[in-house]
């Protein structure tokens, strides 16, 4: 079985598995945004952090990377995975097309928010998100950091996000 995963977040700078393949890749009917509080990994429950999460909104869609898992650790990939995105179960894990930049369609497991999970937190003004992100803390460490490096490799990808670039100018500001 053949195991690809849609990176659009901290798996495109930390995917933690051993990637085969890489392609650029399209998912419709979702956007990218800091739509998930963070309690564990880049925040705590007192003072939570904020991911990215893919919120559905028919008509959106996501660039970010396709990753293919090294043939013979699917099941293995597929079970960090599921500890590392379904720690507090605000990520739902689903089966979706993406379309590769090479025109391939394949199917991704992708992790994407509950809107009715306690955690969900879509449509936060941007100066709201960028103090959060300045003084968030986690498990993997500064929530600033988690910004700086999804920012800087989707610029590397050639992926333009706006609101990214603005809210890391606004958060190196706020951080001096």
């Amino acid at each position: 079985m053949t195991l690809w995963v849609f990176g659009y977040g901290s798996l495109l700078w930390d995917p933690g598995f051993h990637v085969a393949e890489e392609a650029h890749a399209r998912l419709h009917h979702y956007a990218r945004s800091f739509c998930m509080r963070s309690i564990h990994h880049r925040g705590t429950e007192d003072d939570p952090g904020l991911v990215l999460a893919l919120d559905e909104h028919p008509g959106a869609y996501c660039e970010g990377l396709a990753l293919r898992a090294a043939p013979g650790t699917e099941d293995d990939t597929l079970a960090y995975l599921r500890e590392r995105e379904l720690i507090s179960s605000a990520y739902l894990e689903r089966r979706l097309a993406v379309g590769l930049s090479d025109g391939r369609r394949v199917e991704a497991v992708t992790y994407v928010i509950d809107p009715d999970h306690v955690q969900y937190c879509g449509g936060l003004p941007l100066e709201e998100q960028a103090q959060i992100i300045a003084r968030a803390h986690g498990g993997r460490g500064p929530n600033h950091e988690y910004l700086r490096n999804t920012a800087a490799h989707l610029d590397e990808l050639g992926i333009p996000d706006a609101d990214l670039h603005w809210l890391t100018d606004r958060v190196r500001a706020l951080l001096g």
